[in-house]
This record gives C-alpha cells, sequence and structure tokens, in this order.
C-alpha cells in the first residue's frame, strides 16, 4: 500500500488524518491477532505496577539498585500507556483513523519515554560499576540527594530533546489522510509522509536521537568494559563469578531494549516491502518486550525482589485467612 492515499500536489491542508497499520494480509484475522497483544500488554502492566509498589512499600528494597529499577519500572508503564491504546483502537475496535493532534502527542511521549528507559539503563550500569569497583563507598556516592539528580536529568533531556518534535511537525503539509507504517506514531514515519520540507524536522531527529540512545549507548558499552577490566583485576573465581552475576540482569535488559532497536532499523532498510508483516511484527515487540520482559528478568535474577513478593503473598494470606 502506499504510504499516502492522497498525492502531495495538496498545497495544504489544516486537519489531516493518519490511518493506523496492522499486519498486512491478516486484516480479517485481527481480533485473534489482538489477542496475545493484548495479554502480553496486561501482564505488563501488571508485573510492573507489582514490582513499582513492592520497591515503594518494602524498606529493604530501598537502596540504588532498587530505586533505579523503580524508575525503569516507570517508563515502561509509561511506554505501554503510549502505546496500549492505538493497538487496542486498531486490532479490538478496528478503527484506525488517529487525527495529527493526538499522533504528535502519542509521537512525544513514545519517544519521551524511550528516552528515559535509556537514561535509566545508563544509571543502573554507573550503579553496577560503583558496586563492582568501590562497594566500600557505594551507599556514599548513591546517596538517594544523587539518585533524585540523576533522575531529575533524565527526565527533563527526554522533554526536552522531544518538545520541539511536535512543535516542528506543525510547520509540515500533510495529504488529507496518510497511512502510518505501524499501530503508533513515530517521527521517522510522520516526516516520511510530509508533503514539505524536512530537513529541519530530520536533522532534528538525528541530533536527538545521538544525544539520548547513541550516547546511554556508547557509555553503557564503556561502562562494562571498566565493569570487566575491574573483575579480570580480582583474583579469587568466586568472587569474580559473584560480581558479574549482579550484571546479568541489567544486561539482559539492554540487550532486550537495544537489540530489538537494531533489528528493526536494519529490517527497515533491507527488506520492509518485501516483508512488511514482518516489519510491523519487529515493530510492534520492539514496544512490548522490554516492559513484558523486565519483571520477569528481576523477578528471576533477584533474590530481593522474590523474598519481598514472597513476604507480601504470605501476608495476604494471613490476613485472609
Amino acid at each position: 500500500m502506499d504510504s499516502s492515499i492522497f498525492s502531495c500536489n495538496v498545497s495544504s491542508y489544516d486537519h489531516p488524518t493518519f490511518l493506523l497499520t496492522g499486519f498486512p494480509g491478516l486484516e480479517a484475522s485481527h481480533h485473534w491477532v489482538s489477542i496475545p497483544i493484548n495479554l502480553i500488554c496486561l501482564i505488563s502492566i501488571l508485573g510492573n505496577s507489582t514490582i513499582l509498589f513492592l520497591i515503594r512499600t518494602d524498606p529493604s528494597l530501598h537502596e540504588p539498585m532498587f530505586i533505579f529499577l523503580s524508575m525503569l519500572v516507570a517508563s515502561d508503564l509509561g511506554l505501554c500507556a503510549s502505546t496500549f491504546p492505538t493497538m487496542v483502537q486498531l486490532f479490538w475496535l478496528g478503527a484506525r483513523e488517529l487525527p495529527i493532534d493526538l499522533c504528535a502527542a502519542q509521537m512525544f511521549f513514545i519517544h519521551a519515554f524511550t528516552y528515559v528507559e535509556s537514561g535509566v539503563l545508563l544509571a543502573m550500569a554507573f550503579d553496577r560499576f560503583v558496586a563492582i569497583k568501590d562497594p566500600l563507598h557505594y551507599a556514599s556516592v548513591l546517596t538517594h540527594s544523587t539518585m533524585a539528580k540523576i533522575g531529575a536529568a533524565v527526565l527533563v533531556r527526554a522533554v526536552v530533546l522531544n518538545v520541539p518534535g511536535p512543535i516542528l511537525l506543525r510547520r509540515l503539509d500533510f495529504p488529507p489522510v496518510s497511512v502510518l507504517s505501524h499501530c503508533y506514531c513515530l517521527h521517522c514515519d510522520l516526516v516520511g509522509l510530509a508533503c514539505s520540507d524536512t530537513k529541519i524536522n530530520s536533522f532534528f531527529g538525528l541530533v536527538s536521537i545521538l544525544l539520548s540512545l547513541g550516547i546511554d549507548s556508547t557509555l553503557i558499552v564503556v561502562s562494562y568494559v571498566l565493569i570487566l577490566r575491574t573483575v579480570l583485576g580480582i583474583a579469587s573465581p568466586e568472587e569474580r563469578f559473584k560480581a558479574l552475576n549482579t550484571c546479568v540482569s541489567h544486561l539482559c535488559i539492554v540487550l532486550i531494549f537495544y537489540m530489538p532497536k537494531l533489528g528493526l532499523s536494519i529490517l527497515h532498510r533491507v527488506e520492509k516491502h518485501t516483508y512488511p508483516a514482518l516489519a510491523v511484527l519487529m515493530a510492534n515487540l520492539h514496544f512490548l518486550v522490554p516492559p513484558f520482559m523486565n519483571p520477569i528478568i528481576y523477578c528471576i535474577k533477584s533474590k530481593q525482589i522474590r523474598q519481598g513478593l514472597l513476604r507480601r503473598f504470605w501476608q495476604k494470606r494471613v490476613e485472609t485467612s
């Protein structure tokens, strides 16, 4: 299907409409497709909400690592809230139309929460480095005040880098009706549908990504190089394994967060038009998998989280009995 229904010879249109795209060729089965997608979204919301509530109410989890985890969980919930409504609208209700104002708002929140999650992952990498490099001064380096400043900086950066996006989008001309590549609105997708000059928008998008995901991913790699260098300097093999084991959860989440982005980027440039359904599937997994897997990974790998859940469950059983 063409990217737009009306050609770009339309000089200007004040209220363009965008059409969400599901799985090409499976339109008749969207109700069935929506079942696993909705189930993943609901489990993600329930799992992340449980982890956030547990960290907030359990004093034993008020440590830097878990406070950063609560920030990650909050960004995952924000990402679910940003993408879930249009997925339900398309797959369950069959409604494709989305006005430009709602599309621009969704675009802002999706990218903002993505940048927040990336920034928190970098903060968690720094947390692991400090814990392994200088455990005696860990508590004095990562104080509550320091973590609050880090969280505020991550949030401010995400907002500042994304506020210009919707503003610059308003200066573009769009056909009356355009077809999006996904079931949600992304900056690169909207810019590609515009009829007018998009050089400023494209430049802003590139700078925004480089100043967020680009810097974060580079510094995360540097952090793990320094962590590995520190661990190799530990004489005892048991202590080496113990130190590396504290990084497994974070490393898994980093890979889950960045690998789908890399795969989707490659797919868009190589085989997007050859396998459109695969491109849509990858795009959906790109936003669905991290919020779904993060609570599972930390429940499996973190003894403190498991013990906290068991205490809550046992307390609930005692109260009901």
